[in-house]
């Protein structure tokens, strides 16, 4: 019996001593709106519940697999203003990511997709005003995701889609103060986390209205290893698109599951046009697309400074495709965030 309860002593002790200092993060909340990794929905107001046209459509709603017909391998790219971050700033992971990034990667094709995302990616190191305490942060998640999407014949209306996440990631911190010329250090941790997470959404089409929902990480946990674990942020979101010819009108809106809401909401116009040509070769024709796109969000929309403006275009020669959307808060152009991807798929 005394060697279970020195056991028990001991264990409690070295967990005491690894989880000593506090975790230094708020919020594990990744599915944001400014964080979206598809150019395509960037430019057509930041959400998209519906629309089978995005090859990432796997990230909003794994329904949207059911109407993919090709195979493809998309990936997207973000370019940010550089800006100067707190560390408090920091800490809320879902508002923070590197300045210039890769963002996505996706392999698609019908009822099925697996794609690649950075989900967190933090760096900090800075003194204090007065020089005499540094303090280094750097946090990376990374998120694996599988996802599959079907109907039913009898239901032909109707789609379902499920996402299946694997997260990994790890966060070293780090407080030291000057005494004389020696750093002496205050705090310092080095931990590893593990997790999963999953997505449910499904679409449902009535003549030119096609209405969506999509559940964040319904069932989430991560698992750090010297630290309690912690859920993820659920987020539900819902929506609804119209169709007439090349236009698509698109609106919708996002908010947080179980906790203050903090809904957005989406609104976006898409027009497309497409044509056929000669080959690049004079043999055969070519089928090539063109797209403008425009939108908005806000949790309120009072007052321009408040509401995030989006804009985007894409072309797309036969499998091949290019898109961009460039969004800024308040129409400050110089503080714009920018997404590009590249596209190539296979019948």
């Amino acid at each position: 019996m005394k060697s279970y309860i020195l056991i028990l002593l001991i264990l409690a002790a070295s967990i005491g001593l690894m989880a000593q200092y506090a975790l230094p993060i708020t919020e594990y909340d990744y599915t944001v709106p400014e964080n979206n990794v598809s150019p395509i929905v960037m430019g057509m107001g930041g959400l998209n519940i519906t629309s089978s046209v995005d090859a990432f459509g796997a990230y909003h709603n794994p329904a949207l697999l059911a109407e993919s017909e090709i195979t493809s391998l998309s990936t997207s790219f973000r370019l940010a203003k550089q800006r100067d971050l707190t560390f408090w700033q920091a800490m809320q992971i879902s508002n923070t990511l590197r300045e210039k990034q890769f963002q996505y990667f996706a392999l698609s094709a019908k009822q099925f997709a697996f794609t690649y995302h950075p989900a967190a990616s933090v760096h900090l190191n800075e003194w204090n005003a007065t020089g005499d305490s540094l303090r280094y942060y750097d946090y990376k998640l990374d998120k694996v995701q599988l996802s599959l999407a079907g109907t039913d014949s009898k239901y032909p209306a109707l789609k379902m889609g499920l996402s299946l996440k694997y997260y990994s990631g790890r966060l070293v911190y780090l407080k030291e103060h000057k005494l004389g010329v020696n750093l002496v250090r205050d705090v310092f941790i080095d931990d590893k986390v593990k997790g999963f997470g999953t997505d449910i959404g499904l679409t449902v089409n009535s003549g030119d209205f096609t209405w969506g929902a999509s559940v964040y990480d319904l069932f989430s946990r991560l698992y750090w290893e010297n630290y309690p674990s912690e859920p993820v942020q659920r987020r539900m979101a819902l929506g609804m698109e119209y169709k007439s010819g090349g236009a698509k009108l698109l609106g919708g809106l996002q908010y947080k599951v179980a906790k203050d809401p903090e809904t957005s909401f989406h609104f976006g116009l898409d027009y497309d046009w497409n044509w056929q040509s000669s080959g690049l070769w004079g043999e055969g024709t070519a089928d090539q697309g063109f797209a403008i796109r425009l939108g908005m969000f806000s949790n309120d929309f009072y007052g321009t400074r408040n509401i995030n403006y989006t804009v985007g275009t894409g072309y797309n020669y036969n499998l091949l495709r290019f898109d961009v959307s460039m969004t800024n808060r308040g129409m400050v152009l110089k503080d714009s965030d920018f997404l590009f991807a590249v596209g190539i798929g296979l019948k």
